[in-house]
């Protein structure tokens, strides 16, 4: 934990913090000693989280409430973190909608691009170029097993997986010589608030696995699948037709849908 926190501390700043796979990430790096900036759109989640990480580590926390869908998002936590240094990031925020492209709102859809792809950008390129003076940090994206796999039904969900996944793996090389670890966190379902957003049904992994393998692999592997069955269907979709990876997406989305 000495040599974790040495590296990518003293603080970290998780998004989409107050439930689900974010919440996970800060128990565990709370554990670890790392201080941390939480960041969520929902002050209720936000003061939760902080009160349940305090009473139970002796750590600072920060908690900022920002909507990533804002595009103006960034001035406001640059400034809540000026005097941190954030050796760790974790763009864990994003959400999905289910149905058919065409149906949603196009504002919906503009707001899911904001929060799964130009919100990590922006995130990374500020906080990533700090990293990099240090010699020293961790950056991690959320991505998804959506990326390997076209999902009619969630057309733009699994396309904005991709962009944090080509991402990810481009910046681990990019930045492995410069003392930057980066990593792709490809989990498939997980039963957290993800799926009452999207509107489909809670199974799978609990993120405590799901972290576990990201703190496993961040430092020796550009990408982490956790789970067995996710990681056979990453390896399946090689060996199938684009056509079938289409219709094995379409099938597995239809699958999730609650019953309308």
């Amino acid at each position: 934990m000495e040599r974790f926190k040495e590296k990518y501390g003293p603080w970290a700043l998780i998004t989409g913090a107050g439930s689900g796979i974010g919440a996970e990430f800060a128990r565990r790096l709370a554990a670890f000693g790392l201080n941390l900036v939480l960041l969520d759109r929902r002050e209720d989640s936000l003061r939760a989280a902080e009160e349940e990480l305090t009473s139970q580590h002796d750590i600072e926390v920060k908690s900022v409430q920002k909507d990533l869908e804002e595009p103006d998002f960034l001035p406001d936590i640059l400034e809540a973190t000026d005097a941190l240094e954030i050796g760790l990031l974790v763009n864990n925020a994003g959400y999905a909608l289910t149905g058919d492209f065409l149906d949603h709102d196009l504002e919906q859809e503009i707001g899911l691009l904001h929060v799964n792809c130009r919100a990590p950008m922006i995130l990374t390129h500020a906080y990533g170029k700090k990293m990099v003076e240090r010699g020293r940090g961790g950056i991690i994206f959320l991505s998804s097993i959506a990326a390997f796999l076209p999902m009619p039904f969630w057309t733009h969900y699994s396309a904005s997986k991709v962009y944090d996944l080509h991402m990810a793996n481009g910046l681990y090389l990019e930045l492995k010589d410069k003392g930057v670890d980066v990593l792709a966190l490809c989990p498939g379902n997980t039963q957290t608030g993800f799926a009452e957003v999207a509107g489909i049904k809670s199974i799978g992994m609990t993120p405590e696995p799901v972290v576990s393998q990201a703190l496993k692999k961040l430092g020796k592997k550009p990408l982490a699948v956790p789970g067995i069955g996710n990681r056979i269907i990453t390896c399946m979709t090689r060996m199938m037709s684009r056509h079938g990876n289409i219709k094995v997406g379409a099938k597995v989305v239809q699958d999730l849908r609650k019953p309308q």
